[in-house]
Order: C-alpha cells, then structure tokens, then sequence
C-alpha cells in the first residue's frame, strides 16, 4: 500500500501535525479547570476568597484553546480525506486499468459481482483504512499516552488506579478482535454474491419475467441479503459486547479516583480541582480507549478489503510477445496439433490435435453440434485463451510471439451476442475505428445491411443505444456489430454465429457485400445454418473437439456423414440431395 501512500505522504503528515494540536488542546483543558476550581472558585491559594478574574482570565484562555483545536481538528479532517480520497483514487483506477488487460481465464476466475465489489466496497474500505489511520491513530496514541502521562504528573495514585485497569481492557480488546476478524473476509464474500445476483438479475430480467420467476429470484437474493445481514450481526454483537464491557471497567476506574481522591482532599494532600482534572482525563482516555477499540476495527476490516483488492493488482499480465506483426503474408491462419481445455474443467478437452490451414482471402466455416468446440477454435485466434499444446500461427507467427494490441489489430471479432454500449448508433460502429469519418461508418453499415434501418431511427446514426441494446433488435444489434467489425479493416474477421438473427437473405446480401469488397480478407465463419455456410471455400467440421472432415459443401455431401445429417435436418431429404 505504501507505493499509493507515499504520493500523498505530505497531506498525512500535515493532517497528522494538525491532529497533534487538536488532541494537545484537548490535554491542556483539565489543568486549566483545575486551577480555576483550586484558586478561582474555592481560592485555597488565597485563604478562600475566590478570584473572578483570574476565573475570566483563564476561562477566556479556554475557549480560544478550544477553537484553536476546532481549527486544527479541521484542517485535519480536510488533509485526511486529500490523502484518502486521492490515495482510493488511485487504486481504482489502477484496478480498473489492471482489469482491462486480464486474460479470459483470470476474468473467469474473478466473478463479475466480486470485481464490482473490489472495485468500489473494498477499496472505499481501504480508504476508510487510510484516513482512520491517519487520523485515529494519532490522536487515539496522543490522548491515551497523553492522558496517562498528565495523570501521572497530576497524582502518581490516579495513574497506577488507571494503568491497573489497562490489562483487562487489552485482554477484552484482543477477544473481540480475534472473534470480529474472520467475519469481515467472510463478510465480503457475501457482497460479492449479492452484487453477483443484481447483476444476472438486471442482465437477465427479461427471463425472469417471461418465466414468471420473479418470486424465485426475491427468494434467492433475500437469503444471500440475509446471510450478509447474519454475519453483519455477528460483528456488530461482538462490539457490542466489548464497549459495555471497557465503559464498565473505566467507569470503576473513575469511581476507585472519586473514593481515592476524597481521602486525599480530607488528609489535604489533594486538591478539589486537582481530583476534577483526573475524573477529566480518566474520561479522555475513556474516549481514547474507545476510539482504539473502532481503529482495530476498521484497521482490520480495511485490511482484510486491502488483501482483496491486492488480488486483483497482483495478478500476472498475460506474457506479451515482442513481434509487431509485420510479415509479408496478410492474414493466414494455421493450427498446429492444438489440444486445448478449460481452466478448472478438470483437464477435460475441448479441442484435441486440431490441424488446419486457413489462407489469405479463404471464407472457411465451422460447423458442428453444440459443445463441440467451434467457438473455443476461433478464441484461440486472438489469444483470449492460450492453447495447451502445439500452436496457432498468424501470418506463419505463433500468437504467443505477437505483441497483443498488435495481434489484435489483424482481427476483427463479431459475436453472437452483440455487446452495444449506450452511445449513438454511429459511435457504436465507430468503435472499430475510432479515426473514422461518418463516411467510413456509413459505408461499413451498408455492407453489413445495416444503413436501411438506421436512417429509418428518429436520429439516424445519432440515434442513441438504450442499455445494453435493449431498443434494437436481435438482428439490427447483430448487424451493428458487424459492422462495427468492418469498421476495422482488419485482415482477418471472424463471424462467431453473428448471423443467426438475419433471415437468409439479409445474410446471402451480407456476404455478398464481404465477398465483393473485402476479397483479401480471411473470413471465418461459425455458424449452425447451411444456408450460412455453403458457399464458403471450405467448410472445418467438428466433432467432439475433433476435425471430423473439410471440404466444400459439395464435397462434405459426399464424403461426411455427420455434415450430410445436419444438412438433411434442416434442408430435407431432397433439398439435400437437390444441393
């Protein structure tokens, strides 16, 4: 934490040096009350005639010490929040930053609702941390030690009364905290599950509506709420505990002086002012003591967020190849004996001994049953995940070789879900370029058939995008992002089931336009639609994470017999036949 710390290391010292005045305005108070008692009021020094004076005097010294240290404990406040606010800051948009560059495995590893809950709950925490630290433990420390060394000067027999009571107060501290500590990561986890919930619920609403799973999902967030809230109580009933218990034995304390001093004052050995001033800093180190026992706390709690937000700056970049991606081949393709699984799928294959060859300017499709592997192949491509073993070239270049932003800059990606921000229409697609002109955006809306509905929007391509795409279609957001992928002029695009929204002749048009305008770029195409698939050059058909055959489709009909079955499921027997 200290590389953020020392960059506002110079507010901390400040506020710091400001809440030293405070809390020495603080200590200074019971002494003056003291002497206003003694020789104001009783005037014990002036064989009992009080002193008004010297009582205006004195009073008039306390309250411009008073607002002094209003002042300083100000100031303090001000420097605390520049040091924590700034220090917070800092770490979120580091974490932000460090998010932006995770692998897909390391986003599979971290949920959604836990990065959420990172990024904002725990480093809010961690802030809380910060200022606590910076302003609790200093004037905890001054008005503890302070107060005890005051009573020591003002009577020895008040400070061993009071140093008496400190073993039981730690002893009780140490209990509590040993008890609350587990609770705060357990307590975080349990908003990570929460935040989780909200967002598959706000993402998935429509679902839950046309399911009429409403009642479901209240029930499931309720008990996740009310987990939090259990081990919220836990906490809290361990505090609540403590501070009775450190209030009882203070009060004692308080009462053993009150017993003490009467003793002394009748043997004369002590002043009535003098007993005042104790019962005074017995109370501030009453206060002290309380405001350690809420330091612990949020020391701990900010600590335990601190742990959490450090998993997410700590974790490893992806290693970075050092090649730009110059070559003189533009948008070949190869696997090499490529076998690949999932993290945490217990080592379960999804591609086994895959070899293909993709050349510059091919159309090649992959087809194949659900779960067989078609969209695992093409992540490969632009390293979203690595290969367990053998290769994918580029452009004859592993891809574990490529600098990313270079690998990524000859690839242009379509998904099926569409991903749409809340931006105009225009600035969505631009996204693919973000130096291009309304002309340039235009025209790749046309090529992905596009333009015809955006010109018919109220706003044309200013036409602003609702959440998530939710005022478009399926397949206007589909088209979009194709667009969007053109947009990039990429030598390599690839279409992962980004049609199946199209009706066949959006999509006939579609590929039309690429075929006609992008002749030299390598289209790749995943798709469960025939009609999507055969005209390409040559159609990858997989089989359980394995190539069962390539070919055209006139080649396919005669030679595979699992692409003849998905053929004839859609076209039937004699369209099969008739193609």
């Amino acid at each position: 934490m200290w590389k953020y710390i020392k960059k506002y290391l110079l507010f901390a010292i400040i506020a710091a040096l400001f809440m030293i005045g405070e809390v020495m305005m603080d200590l200074v108070q019971p002494q003056l009350m003291s002497q206003i008692v003694d020789d104001g009021v009783l005037g014990l020094n002036n064989n009992g005639s009080g002193n008004l004076d010297l009582i205006w005097s004195l009073g008039l010294k306390m309250i411009l010490l008073v607002l002094f240290g209003g002042f300083c404990g100000s100031m303090n406040n001000v420097f605390v929040h520049l040091s924590g606010q700034n220090i917070g800051n800092e770490m979120r948009k580091d974490c932000f930053r460090k998010i932006m560059t995770f692998s897909f495995p390391q986003l599979d590893k971290f949920s959604t609702g836990s990065v959420v809950t990172r990024v904002t709950n725990d480093i809010t925490q961690v802030q809380n941390f910060v200022s606590t630290f910076v302003r609790g433990l200093i004037r905890t420390s001054f008005l503890t030690f302070g107060s005890m060394y005051f009573m020591f000067r003002l009577n020895g027999t008040f400070g061993l009364i009071v140093l008496c009571a400190f073993p039981f107060v730690v002893v009780c501290m140490a209990f509590c905290l040993a008890k609350a500590n587990p609770l705060f990561s357990k307590l975080q986890n349990q908003l990570d599950t929460i935040n989780s919930i909200m967002q598959e619920d706000i993402s998935g609403i429509r679902v839950i509506k046309a399911c009429v799973r409403e009642i479901y999902e209240k029930v499931r967030f309720g008990k996740a709420n009310g987990e939090l809230i259990k081990t919220q109580l836990k906490i809290l009933t361990v505090f609540a505990f403590m501070n009775p218990v450190i209030n009882a034995l203070m009060y004692i304390v308080v009462a053993m002086i009150l017993l003490k001093g009467s003793f002394l004052v009748e043997a004369g050995t002590v002043t009535p002012g003098s007993v005042m001033a104790g019962i005074t800093y017995t109370t501030q180190l009453l206060n002290g003591v309380l405001m350690l026992v809420m330091l612990f706390q949020n020391i701990s709690r900010g600590y335990t967020s601190w742990k959490r937000v450090k998993e997410i700056l700590d974790s490893p970049n992806i290693n970075d190849g050092d090649f730009d991606g110059t070559a003189s081949l533009a948008g070949t393709i190869e696997f090499k004996d490529v076998s690949f699984s999932y993290p945490n799928s217990g080592g379960k294959p999804v591609l086994n001994r895959i070899n293909l060859k993709i050349n510059q300017g091919e159309t090649v499709a992959v087809m194949g049953a659900t779960g067989c592997g078609k969209t695992s192949l093409i992540n490969l491509i632009p390293r979203f995940y690595d290969a367990e073993s053998g290769s994918v070239l580029v452009d004859g270049v592993d891809v574990r070789e490529y600098k990313q932003k270079a690998l990524r800059e000859k690839i242009a990606v379509s998904l099926q879900k569409s991903e749409l921000f809340s931006v105009s229409i225009g600035e969505n697609i631009g996204w693919g370029d973000p130096s291009a002109n309304e002309k340039e955006i235009q025209t790749a809306a046309i090529n992905a058939q596009a333009d015809d509905f955006i010109n018919s929007s109220a706003d044309g391509y200013q036409t602003l995008v609702a959440e998530r795409g939710m005022s478009l279609s399926g397949g206007q957001k589909q088209r979009i992002s194709i667009a969007r992928a053109i947009l990039k002029s990429a030598e390599i695009l690839i279409f992962d089931d980004s049609t199946s929204a199209l009706d066949l002749k959006t999509e006939a048009n579609l590929y039309e336009a690429l075929d006609k305008y992008y002749p030299n770029v390598t289209k790749i195409i995943v798709a469960q639609r025939i009609a999507s698939v055969r005209r390409a050059d040559k159609i990858v058909v997989l089989d359980k994470g394995e190539i069962a055959a390539v070919g055209s489709h006139g080649e396919l009909m005669e030679s595979c017999s699992i692409y003849r079955d998905i053929c004839r499921s859609q076209m039937g027997e004699e369209e099969s036949e008739y193609a």
